[in-house]
């Protein structure tokens, strides 16, 4: 039986992360993916935004790491040659009844240390001529990332470091022990790694993980709720320099406007909740994503909007209940020495990865 310092199970952006803090603080590391790369799960299905951290509770997990890791981010990116551009979006409140919304917003991210401009909405034309709303904040610390890139440079480091991601290889149980743990590998009905610590950032399936841990309460394993988002993109090129982003709705950030780094724009993420995961995009939702869009933006074209893809937070809070922070749950709440389990890493995991990574670095460590 092989055996192993650290085991991170998941090669997203979280996974990767992970894995580099880890690698950098002298540990071995191997992380196992159920996929044939890395990224190919929520890591891959985002709006790309490196977010402020305007929405989010103070002192919450989301709230400190956001702000932290927004500018370690940027830092990172420069020097790692990640694409990225600090282009900065317009929250808008597009009815008179929505001014109070947008208040609100703003005192909750000044709460976080975010500071936010107020726009008249002559100060919105003379940014945006084409954007419709009755008041907005600017926020100039937002942001667009190249997320592939910056998977690739987080993998690239760990491996320098030692690390090492074996793909296809999805784990099956889990048997804690006095040295850590023992686990099982896709076919496998008898473990064939030991591992003194064992970090499940395994994304969708963190939870099911979870579950196939022997001696694990249930009631540590969350139940997940499933928020489908689906992406328009634009078909013509946007007459936008900046993101647009509507006032934010149960479930999500609501349709918004983002841009990649060529330019190109799209739409999304709506909200549907599902049972099970499926990332197709139908395009009957078309109507509804014009209906959104021209709330901020009433010359959207018809024809315009073309489907694109779709991606699935794993909510710890169902439809109509108020969201729930990033849980990083280590030996301390369920008892099993050497595991670490991350659920709920949704917006803003990305912007929020570098010291995210180094909190459960350092659960890790205790």
């Amino acid at each position: 039986m092989d055996t192993v310092d650290c085991i991170v199970i998941g090669a997203g952006v979280i996974g990767l992360a992970v894995a580099r803090a880890l690698a950098l603080r002298g540990r071995e590391v191997l992380v196992l993916e159920a996929a044939s790369r890395f990224g190919t799960g929520i890591s891959s299905r985002s709006s790309e935004v490196i977010h402020a951290g305007l929405y989010y509770p103070q002192n919450s997990l989301k709230a400190r790491h956001c702000a932290a890791g927004r500018d370690r981010l940027y830092e990172y990116c420069a020097k790692a040659g990640v694409e990225h551009r600090r282009c900065g979006k317009l929250i808008v409140a597009t009815s008179a009844e929505q001014v109070a919304e947008l208040r609100s917003i703003q005192e909750t991210a000044s709460g976080n240390g975010v500071e936010l401009q107020w726009l008249s909405v002559a100060q919105v034309g003379a940014l945006e001529p084409e954007l419709h709303c009755q008041a907005a904040l600017f926020s100039p610390l937002t942001g667009i990332i190249d997320s592939h890139e910056y998977m690739l440079a987080l993998l690239g480091e760990a491996e320098q470091q030692g690390a090492t991601v074996a793909y296809g290889s999805r784990v099956a149980r889990l048997w804690p022990e006095s040295r850590g743990l023992l686990l099982a590998v896709n076919q496998d009905v008898q473990p064939s790694l030991r591992a003194r610590s064992v970090v499940n950032c395994a994304g969708l399936h963190a939870a099911e993980v979870a579950r196939n841990v022997e001696t694990l309460a249930p009631h540590h394993a969350p139940h997940v709720y499933l928020a489908r988002g689906h992406y328009f993109s634009l078909s013509g090129r946007a007459p936008f320099k900046h993101l647009i982003y509507p006032i934010p709705i149960p479930g999500g950030l609501g349709v918004h406007l983002t841009l990649d780094i060529a330019g190109r724009a799209r739409f999304g993420p709506d909200v549907e909740w599902v049972d099970q995961i499926d990332y197709s995009v139908c395009m009957t939702r078309a109507a509804s994503f014009y209906q959104a869009v021209r709330q901020f933006w009433p010359a959207l074209p018809d024809g315009q909007l073309v489907p694109a893809y779709a991606g699935i937070r794993p909510n710890l809070s169902g439809p109509g209940a108020k969201a729930v922070d990033f849980v990083v749950q280590g030996p301390e709440v369920h008892a099993v020495t050497g595991l670490v389990n991350v659920f709920g890493i949704d917006s803003p995991g990305l912007t929020a990865s570098l010291p995210l990574a180094d909190h459960i670095a350092d659960a890790v460590q205790r």
